[in-house]
C-alpha cells in the first residue's frame, strides 16, 4: 500500500514538472514570436510608400523581377522627409510639396481625373529586430492606403482639394491605453469639400512649377470597426475619452445598486433586528412592552411620582 501511494505521488510530481516545462516553452515561444513580429509603440513613425507610375500612361512600373516598384511619398517642406504618420497620434499634419515638376503634374492629372489611383501603402508592423537562425526572414506586410485626391482639370492648370482626412485602424486588443502598442489593420484617405474649389479655403490652383500644400486630419481607431452608439458616431480614436453614455450607465448602475441594498436592508436586515429585541428597545419613542420603560433603547421611561 505505501508503494502504491509513493508511485501516485511520483506520477503527480512528474505531471507538475511536465506542465511547468510546457508553460516555460510556451512563454519562450511567445516571447520569441513577439520579438520576430514586433508592434508599433505609441508615436512610432510609419513611412508612406506609393506606387511608381509612368507619367505617359499612368500605368504602374515594375522592376526586373516583375514586382511593382514602391517609392517614398514626396518629401514635405516642413520636415525635409517623405510623408509619415505616427502610431496612435491624432493630429493636423501639413505637408507642402515645394515644387511640382512636369512629370508629377501629369501624374496629378491622372489622380484627379481618376484614371489611376494614388495608391500607397503602410507597413503593418515595424521592421523585425530578431531573426531565427537558419530560417528565412519574415517578409514585411503592408496595408493599402489609397489617397482619393479630388479636384478639377483646366486647360492650363488644375484645382485640387488639398485637405484630406486620414482614418487609420489598428487590430483589436483586449486593453486600449493612450500609450499602447499595436499593429495596423486598415486605412483610408480622401479629400474634403472637392466642389468648393472656386471659394474654398482648402483648395489650390496648381500650375507646373508651383508648390502643393497638403494638410491631413489624422484620426485613429482601436478596431477595424467605426465606433457607433445608437446611431450616433463616437470619435474615440486611440485615446480613453469618456462618453455621456458611459456616465449614464455608471449612474444607472449606482442607482440600481443603491435600490437593491436599500430593499435588502429594509426587507431583511431591519425586520430581523426588530424581532430580536423589544419594541421599546428598538424605537426612539417606545415605552417598552412591560410598562416599565425602555431598558436599552432610545425610548423614555415613565415618570414615577
Amino acid at each position: 500500500m505505501p508503494s502504491s501511494s509513493s508511485s501516485s505521488v511520483a506520477r503527480l510530481v512528474l505531471s507538475v514538472v511536465a506542465l511547468l516545462c510546457l508553460a516555460q516553452l510556451a512563454i519562450a515561444t511567445s516571447v520569441l514570436e513577439e520579438g520576430i513580429l514586433p508592434s508599433y509603440h505609441y508615436g512610432a513613425p510609419i513611412p508612406v510608400e506609393c506606387m511608381n507610375r509612368s507619367m505617359e500612361t499612368g500605368e504602374h512600373i515594375q522592376d526586373a523581377h516583375d514586382q511593382i516598384q514602391w517609392i517614398p511619398f514626396p518629401s514635405c517642406n516642413e520636415t525635409g522627409k517623405p510623408l509619415e504618420f505616427h502610431y496612435g497620434i491624432e493630429t493636423e499634419l501639413n505637408c507642402t510639396i515645394p515644387f511640382i515638376d512636369d512629370p508629377f503634374f501629369h501624374l496629378l492629372e491622372f489622380y484627379v481625373h481618376s484614371d489611376a489611383p494614388l495608391a500607397c501603402r503602410l507597413p503593418s508592423r515595424p521592421p523585425a529586430h530578431v531573426e531565427r537562425i537558419g530560417e528565412k526572414p519574415i517578409d514585411p506586410e503592408f496595408i493599402p492606403l489609397v489617397f482619393a485626391l479630388a479636384g478639377t482639370l483646366q486647360l492650363s492648370h488644375m484645382h485640387i482639394s488639398t485637405h484630406l482626412n486620414v482614418l487609420l485602424h489598428s487590430t483589436p486588443k483586449h486593453h486600449i491605453h493612450p500609450h499602447d502598442s499595436g499593429v495596423l489593420d486598415s486605412g483610408a484617405a480622401y479629400s474634403t469639400s472637392p466642389l468648393s474649389h472656386m471659394a474654398g479655403s482648402h483648395t489650390r490652383r496648381l500650375v507646373i512649377g508651383g508648390p502643393l500644400p497638403l494638410s491631413f486630419s489624422v484620426r485613429w481607431f482601436p478596431t477595424p470597426a467605426l465606433p457607433k452608439t445608437e446611431g450616433k458616431v463616437e470619435w474615440q480614436g486611440m485615446g480613453g475619452h469618456i462618453y455621456a453614455s458611459t456616465v449614464f450607465y455608471a449612474i444607472v448602475a449606482f442607482l440600481a445598486g443603491a435600490l437593491a441594498s436599500g430593499a435588502y436592508f429594509f426587507g431583511v436586515i431591519l425586520p430581523k433586528r426588530l424581532r430580536g429585541r423589544g419594541l421599546g428597545g428598538a424605537t426612539p419613542l417606545g415605552y417598552g412592552m412591560n410598562g416599565k420603560g425602555v431598558g436599552n433603547g432610545w425610548g423614555y421611561a415613565k415618570r414615577i411620582d
